[in-house]
């Protein structure tokens, strides 16, 4: 899978080296060339630029990318103009790091649903998610045992939680299901929500657009995730 980070300081150095190492391709971009110099030999490819330019953010891969990864943290101008850029050019899953209420408050109303606050939570849960093709969400409770959400996989629309045979053949419970629906930000821009249908049982029906919110064993998650990539 091919990421592109946008911000090489502490955190997206540290989800950039680790994607790397987990076998991705990542494209480390920062405006500051001794950031890009450090990262050099750690990240797949690195580059300076300026992201606050849609021209030069236009010579970067984004339709061919999995996700853009908005880590600036010291200019939240550059991470608003940046993120705001991305979602013009109808990139398809951008994070943003925030680094405040404001700054979460305004990249929200710009219609980006996934944000990371980088006080909460560490750039090693967030690369673990991103090595899951198709995991939304990633949650460690305990040891091995992780909740995730993630796509439906097409094998399972219009099928009842009976039917899909989820925890027999794969050791796995359905917590609930999340339903999404489009809500329009103040800004304009076309927002995704999240809702939780309630207490699932074999006789709900999984949707097309359903996220499975899975409890397990990490191996029986990550087997449940290839076999249905």
């Amino acid at each position: 899978m091919k990421f592109i980070i946008i911000g090489l300081g502490n955190f997206g150095a540290w989800i950039g080296e680790n994607l790397t190492t987990s076998g991705h391709e990542v494209i480390g971009v920062d405006l500051s060339m001794t950031k890009v110099d450090a990262m050099k030999d750690k990240i797949t490819h690195v580059m300076k630029m300026d992201t606050t330019d849609i021209q030069a953010l236009k010579t970067l891969p984004l339709k061919d990318t999995v996700a853009v990864i908005v880590a600036i943290g010291e200019d939240v101008g550059a991470s608003i103009m940046t993120t705001a850029l991305l979602k013009q050019l109808k990139v398809k899953r951008i994070i943003g790091r925030v680094i405040s209420p404001l700054h979460e408050t305004v990249i929200s109303a710009i219609g980006i649903d996934e944000v990371v606050h980088p006080e909460q939570e560490t750039a090693e849960r967030w690369s673990k998610k991103l090595d899951m093709k198709g995991v939304v969400e990633s949650f460690n409770i305990t040891g091995q045992y992780n909740i995730i959400e993630t796509k439906t996989p097409l094998k399972y629309v219009d099928k009842t939680i009976g039917e899909c045979e989820i925890r027999e053949k794969y050791k796995l419970n359905i917590i609930t299901i999340l339903r999404t629906e489009s809500k329009e930000s103040i800004f304009g821009f076309e927002k995704t929500v999240k809702n939780a249908v309630g207490v699932v049982n074999s006789d709900t029906i999984i949707q097309g657009d359903d996220i499975l919110v899975l409890f397990g064993h990490i191996h029986d998650l990550k087997s449940f995730i290839e076999d249905n990539a």
